[in-house]
């Protein structure tokens, strides 16, 4: 697979079979996100690759965080404990499961806010194109995926679960696994590019 059937060809897809991805293709998949650009030539990013173990604690301390959030809000509690038990599922049954994080290793620390937080914004686009990279390399190597941005909501209940460093700010999980037999991603419609894509 090419790249371009690659980017053409990949979807995110969460019918996902039981069947255990072997721990040597999950660390060749990471591997592939850690080629992605990065601001000054850094490698702002860390990955976690989440064993079993922890995920019980890790979906609780994000459940309690997302669950003050959802009561602030005023939702209605069936639909809290309906949210949070779907959020718990794809924490602990993911066949596997990887972390981004951010750290701000190699940035420049700018006097002022605006500087600061641009360059925060370059290694937040750094980690999404690693995890671009990191699904398209699912994709080729016969896997499914999808991106759950829920620890960016909730950084500081992923790093106490997993014991991170302080410096881990926690961005994103992406799911793999193996498709469930006859599992097809929806139908997506190809893009406008004559409404997305301006010419000056």
């Amino acid at each position: 697979m090419d790249a371009i059937e690659a980017i053409a060809s990949r979807r995110s897809l969460r019918q996902l079979s039981g069947r255990a991805v072997p721990d040597e293709l999950v660390e060749r998949v990471v591997a592939n996100a850690l080629l992605a650009p990065a601001p000054h030539h850094t490698k702002p990013w860390r990955y976690g690759i989440l064993g079993p173990e922890r995920r019980h604690l890790l979906a609780t301390r994000m459940g309690d965080a997302w669950r003050a959030d959802l009561e602030r809000d005023g939702q209605p509690a069936p639909l809290i404990e309906r949210l949070l038990r779907k959020s718990r599922r794809q924490i602990v049954a993911a066949p596997a499961l990887v972390l981004a994080c951010l750290t701000h290793e190699g940035l420049r620390d700018w006097p002022d806010e605006r500087r600061a937080r641009h360059e925060w914004a370059m290694a937040q686009q750094s980690v999404g194109a690693g995890m671009q990279n990191l699904m398209l390399a699912a994709h080729a190597m016969g896997l499914a995926s999808y991106w759950i941005s829920a620890p960016l909501f909730a950084p500081d209940a992923v790093r106490a679960a997993l014991e991170l460093p302080p410096e881990f700010v926690a961005q994103a999980f992406v799911v793999l696994g193996y498709a469930s037999s006859g599992a097809t991603p929806k139908p997506r419609a190809a893009p406008d590019a004559s409404a997305l894509v301006v010419r000056r």
